[in-house]
């Protein structure tokens, strides 16, 4: 009947709390738990908040007397989903953003994806995936799939990207380094990373540790001015502003090797 929980709906909603109870758990992780799809899950986890049975977090839940005993409803500070929470407050209404298919750029979706205001573009499949049901608009570059970073690259996608001039790129990184830019496994990658810092007006970088690790050996420029929204020691993210890059922190600007500016 209308209204009322089948019973397979209600022991599953019995078994999530459980599992809350226990550990913090992502959107995609209790999706896999139960074999059901992304939006089963939310629905279910909006069900379980409304009734206060749990939190939820940036791309998860967790129950509510351990995020009180943690003093937060999501993950410790200056973490990746601080950083992405961070970005998303660079969005403006009416914005066209390119996102990534780098590390970070998928919390980044979350934070996105009840944003009506707004025009996503994307060539990963990670965020393609967390927008899927979401009220966000979204188009897909097209392209060749690439493994394993699961992102569509190719002469389609770089036509694609030439034909847009997107308000705001927000890239990820799996290394960077002041003066190099971007750390990238491939020369594609790092041509197609650079294509995407040209076409846009303005470009962040995101990345959970802003430390100059390289384990590729290829690298992609970008442009006087890149943004960096990062979690890391005062030490790495002065490298970074001294080399002008634009820098915000956990709400906090270092723009030219000056702390503590916000952004008006």
């Amino acid at each position: 009947m209308a209204g009322r929980e089948r019973s397979s709906t209600r022991n599953r909603r019995q078994r999530l709390v459980e599992l809350l109870s226990a550990d913090d758990m992502s959107v995609h992780a209790l999706a896999d738990e139960f074999g059901v799809s992304l939006s089963t899950i939310r629905r279910d986890l909006a069900v379980l908040a409304g009734r206060g049975s749990i939190t939820r977090t940036y791309g998860g839940a967790v129950d509510p007397r351990r995020a009180a005993r943690r003093g937060t409803g999501g993950e410790l500070p200056g973490g990746p989903d601080a950083v992405a929470a961070t970005a998303a407050a660079l969005v403006r209404g009416g914005a066209v953003v390119l996102l990534d298919a780098g590390p970070g750029v998928d919390r980044l979706a979350r934070e996105l994806r009840d944003r009506s205001d707004i025009t996503v573009v994307t060539n990963g499949l990670s965020t393609l995936f967390e927008l899927a049901d979401a009220a966000v608009d979204v188009v897909v570059l097209g392209g060749t799939l690439r493994r394993p970073h699961a992102a569509l690259e190719g002469t389609r996608t770089e036509q694609a990207l030439r034909r847009i001039s997107p308000d705001l790129a927000f890239l990820g990184a799996d290394g960077l380094d002041p003066a190099r830019g971007i750390n990238c496994p491939d020369p594609e990658q790092a041509a197609l990373k650079e294509l995407m810092a040209e076409c846009a007006r303005a470009t962040w970088v995101l990345s959970d540790h802003a430390g100059t690790e390289a384990p590729f050996p290829y690298w992609a420029a970008l442009p006087p001015g890149t943004g960096l929204v990062a979690a890391g020691t005062d030490e790495e993210l002065a490298a970074f502003a001294a080399a002008h890059w634009r820098i915000r922190s956990a709400g906090a600007l270092v723009d030219g090797g000056t702390s503590g500016r916000t952004e008006g």
